[in-house]
């Protein structure tokens, strides 16, 4: 997965109260950190637009089951995907998914 990220990407948690993670190598520390605290754990894919100008819209719906523990979690979140030269440079995650469609439409006009 890691072959579609620019090695100076960031994935910018924030506004779910984390940290803005910059470069490859914390991107992938952070997406293992995350998905390993799981036992089980599901992403379903729930809306995808192409805004153009090299900006994706997408929305999941995140669920599992934590590491030692007998209950489920489930999370909706949407992903603002920034592409330039064949490649991610920039990701941002929200969970106000009509907050977040509004700013991704922003950003894909601004960027044309």
């Amino acid at each position: 997965m890691m072959r579609f990220w620019a090695s100076d990407v960031v994935w910018d948690a924030s506004s779910a109260g984390l940290d803005i993670f910059e470069g490859a190598a914390a991107v992938r520390s952070f997406l293992e950190d995350w998905t390993g605290a799981y036992e089980e754990y599901e992403y379903k894919h729930q809306e995808g637009r192409d805004l153009g100008n090299g900006v994706l819209f997408a929305v999941a719906s995140l669920g599992g089951r934590l590491a030692g523990s007998a209950g489920r979690v489930q999370e909706r979140w949407s992903y603002t995907v920034t592409w330039a030269e064949g490649m991610i440079v920039r990701v941002i995650t929200r969970a106000d998914i009509d907050e977040a469609r509004a700013a991704a439409e922003r950003l894909a006009e601004e960027r044309g």
